[in-house]
This record gives structure tokens, C-alpha cells and sequence, in this order.
């Protein structure tokens, strides 16, 4: 994008426009830009996990270690590692340096979302299917797995005796949801009742509860300095809380107040969402519409609607915003292509020629006295070099100005990465015989040396051929 080109009022804005492109590698479920927002990771339903390139929309890597979907992604600080965790039990640890596995940690239940230290990439915490959730540490030889409680912690300030109906009503509550705050020593957690637990990453003992809504919480989000929360619940409303200083040593957990800011919700259609998310500045709040193929878009210093983005004829999942430019994306559930929206921003071809100016209709010119003349060759030749007298630097690298302060991992470049598969996944069998790729094509290294195996007993156990055919073809001619 050339700079000079473009609207400076176009630049100010900061919430995309309209549907600019589609990508896909597969069955996509999930998604998620790393913290830079270089890179897009894509998580499909054959446990293959995809992460392109943003400028290019082309394959950076591909990672093969899951045998079932890929529910969650969560990347490291510095970019570095990506956690992965799937309906197969296991959450996968990877090093985006050479594509290897960290480490592959197995739940005795599928994982519902995984999410990252924000400091330490060896600690993460997990939410399990009809399981109480897991704080896990994989610094040691063998993973350290550590229970997180889901029942609420009941203030003294609420004046309920903790008696036998009241303890059996709590231990009702299972955990939906898990996320670190933005220091990460505390875990934030939603419950199928409502509830929102504060949990000491340190300690694992809850420090506050809050009654959030009466639903069960779908998903948890975080802005990117952690001072602004959101909320996805099964009653159809989107609420965005403020967050308090919790690193404040003199914080009183019983008088600790959580307190909803803004509830969005489609009051006429009644809509269900699927999935939410923050702007990149935390201004503005998208969400997926259930059975719907629009993005709705809300600013929250008014708490209005400001933008609708349409979509594709299919109902649209996980949804992303990039962390610092107004780019949205989205992966849609039929298909699970990867749509993109951004801002359509119109060049200004006039700002190459200061003097030029666009007109909306023809106006009569007037010439210049001297703006046709011939100047001699010599005088043109001598601007000429004048002009190439003047040194370029092609080889200084100027430091780029960014939020990000600390060190960023680059991910090599790897030239044998296999093209994304086509849109029809069309393969050709013959001259003129065309036919649609298998579901398992393609998924050999599941199975690994088995697979291999396999196709040796195939090969020794086929039917002797005689005068190049087999016995059974011999007795049909004779018949």
C-alpha cells in the first residue's frame, strides 16, 4: 500500500468496511492472529493447523499432530509457540522455529479452549468438557496439572450461610471458560451458571465471584492492555466489563465490585452469537451471528451499532480482529473458507503531481506561456545528472515505530511448503476424468508407519498375473 496514495481520512478510520477477500487451506474452525498480526494460525477439522501469511494470504507452515478438530489457538507473547488444543484430548505445544512439538499434553476429556501464560509459555491453562479445568505447568520432565475450583466463593458481605443446599448447589457449577489476565496472576473463569471466578494463579483458590448473568458463559475475551473485558452468554446478550487493578496489594476481595459497562443484543431479531471479539484499540466490539451471515459491529463510548458487515451465504464462526489495523476475519462454518474484511480505500493518483487537480466534469485550460518549450538536449541531459548525483541509501534499515517494545520472533521462511488446497478440491484421475478429493486423502501420516505397513501386505498379497493377467480374467475369456 502506498501511503501517499491513499485518503488521509480513510487512514483515521478504524473499523473495516466491506468483504475484500477469501483464503482457505482446508476446513478451517479456528482462527487467531498472533500478537504482532503478521501471521494468522487456522485450525481445521482434520487436526491440521494452517498459518498464513497476512501481507501474502500464502502458507507459512503447516503443522500435523492432532487427529481430530482443532477447537482453540492462543500464541505466545513473542510469537514464537503456538498452543493447540483439539477434540483428541490433547493440547500441543509448537515451536514455530523448526515446527517441532514442545509438548503434548493428554486430559481425561476433549478440551473446550486453551489459553497461554501471557509471560511464560510453558504454563497454560485449559477448560475440559464435563471436567473441572486444569492449570498445567510443562517446565518439569512431566506436565504438573494443578484443579481449579468452579464453585463460587461466597462473600461475607452476601449474608448466605454456606449450609448442605447451598454447598450442593455450588457443586453443580462446571467451568465453560478460561482465560489469564494481562500480568497473568490471576485466571478469570465463567461457569454454567453464570458465575465469573477470579482465581490467584499462584495459589488456585478463588479471591472474588460475581454473578455475571443467569445463562452459562460461551467465551471470554481480554483487550490487549487487560483493563476491558468481554462476555458472550447463552442468553443472546454481549456485555463488556471493565476490569479492576487486581495487582494492587491493597485490594479488598470482599468489596471488589465487577460491574457491566454496555449490554449489546438484537432486540427485534433476538439473535444468538457465536463469537466475539475486540478492536485492536479495544473501542469497538464485533460478534458472528448465529444462523446469520453478517458481523455486527458496536462502538462503546455510545454503545450503539455503528456497522454491519456483510458476509458470505453461510453462517460465519470464530471471529478476529487484527491487533493494530482495522481488519477483521472471520471463518465460515459450511465451507470453512477464511473471508477478510477491510477497508476499500481509493488512490489518489493526484498526489503524485502536487500541481495536477481532479475535476468532476471538463473545464477549459489555459496554457502556459512557457510550459511547452523546447529546452535544448544539453540543459535536460545536465538536470538529468544533477539529479542522479544524489545518494540513495538502499541498505539502512530504519527501526519501525510500534506498541510492541520487546523482542518479536520472525518465523523463517520455508520454500517446500505444499499449495494450499484448491477451492473445489478437484483432482484429475485420467484424460478427461475429473473427480472430487477423498475426506482421508492426504491424512497418511495419521497412521504413520502403519500405513506403510499396510500397502507392503497389500503388495504381497496380490494375485499372482499370468501373460500380464490375472487368473480371474482368464476364467471370464474361457466362459
Amino acid at each position: 500500500m502506498n501511503l501517499a496514495l491513499i485518503d488521509p481520512f480513510i487512514l483515521a478510520q478504524d473499523h473495516p468496511d466491506a468483504l475484500t477477500g477469501k483464503i482457505r487451506s482446508g476446513h478451517a474452525t479456528c482462527i487467531r492472529f498472533n500478537r504482532k498480526g503478521d501471521f494468522l494460525a487456522s485450525g481445521r477439522v482434520d487436526g491440521t493447523i494452517v498459518i498464513f501469511d497476512v501481507e501474502t494470504n500464502g502458507i507459512a507452515r503447516k503443522l500435523r499432530g492432532h487427529t481430530r478438530q482443532i477447537q482453540a489457538l492462543s500464541w505466545s507473547r513473542d510469537g514464537r509457540y503456538l498452543l493447540s488444543s483439539s477434540q483428541d484430548w490433547k493440547c500441543i505445544l509448537w515451536d514455530l522455529k523448526d515446527g517441532t512439538r514442545v509438548r503434548t499434553v493428554r486430559f481425561q476429556a476433549p478440551v473446550y479452549i486453551a489459553e497461554l501464560h501471557p509471560f511464560n509459555h510453558l504454563l497454560f491453562v485449559a477448560s475440559l468438557f464435563e471436567d473441572q479445568p486444569k492449570l498445567v505447568d510443562i517446565s518439569g520432565p512431566t506436565p504438573a496439572k494443578r484443579h481449579l475450583p468452579s464453585a463460587p466463593r461466597r462473600s461475607r458481605l452476601d449474608g448466605i450461610e454456606q449450609n448442605e443446599k447451598q454447598a450442593a448447589q455450588d457443586a453443580k457449577h462446571s467451568t465453560c471458560v478460561t482465560i489469564f489476565t494481562a500480568n497473568g496472576n490471576h485466571i478469570i473463569t465463567g461457569t454454567n451458571r453464570g458465575w465469573l471466578n477470579i482465581i490467584d494463579t499462584e495459589s488456585c483458590e478463588i479471591i472474588h465471584s460475581t454473578r455475571l448473568c443467569s445463562g452459562f458463559i460461551i467465551f471470554l475475551r481480554l483487550t490487549a492492555s487487560g483493563r476491558d473485558m468481554v462476555s458472550n452468554a447463552s442468553d443472546r446478550v454481549i456485555r463488556t466489563v471493565p476490569m479492576p487493578d487486581l495487582s494492587q496489594s491493597r485490594v479488598d476481595n470482599d468489596t471488589l465490585k465487577i460491574e457491566v459497562e454496555h449490554k449489546f443484543q438484537d432486540v427485534v431479531n433476538r439473535l444468538s452469537w457465536n463469537h466475539v471479539t475486540f478492536s485492536s484499540t479495544g473501542e469497538y466490539v464485533a460478534a458472528s451471528t448465529y444462523m446469520n451471515h453478517d458481523i455486527y459491529v458496536w462502538e462503546r463510548s455510545h454503545g450503539s451499532l455503528v456497522k454491519i458487515l456483510e458476509g458470505p451465504k453461510e453462517e460465519l464462526g470464530v471471529v478476529e480482529w487484527h491487533p493494530h489495523r482495522p481488519f477483521v476475519a472471520a471463518c465460515g462454518l459450511e465451507t470453512g473458507r477464511i473471508y477478510l474484511w477491510s477497508i476499500i480505500a481509493p488512490q489518489r493518483w493526484s498526489a503524485l503531481a502536487p500541481d495536477f487537480a481532479e475535476v468532476e466534469e471538463n473545464v477549459e485550460y489555459i496554457e502556459h506561456e512557457d510550459e511547452f518549450d523546447i529546452h535544448p538536449i544539453e540543459e535536460i541531459h545536465k538536470r538529468r545528472l544533477d539529479l542522479e548525483d544524489e545518494a540513495v541509501d538502499v541498505l539502512t534499515m530504519d527501526p519501525m515505530k510500534s506498541e510492541i517494545e520487546e523482542e518479536t520472533f520472525s518465523m523463517p521462511v520455508l520454500l517446500d511448503i505444499v499449495d494450499s488446497e484448491s477451492e473445489d478440491e478437484i483432482v484429475a484421475v485420467g484424460p478427461g476424468t475429473m473427480r472430487r478429493k477423498s475426506p482421508g486423502e492426504g491424512r497418511e501420516w495419521m497412521n504413520g508407519a502403519e500405513s506403510e505397513e499396510s500397502c507392503e501386505e497389500r503388495v504381497t498379497t496380490k494375485k499372482p498375473v499370468v501373460n500380464g493377467t490375472s487368473k480371474s480374467q482368464n476364467k471370464l475369456r474361457k466362459r
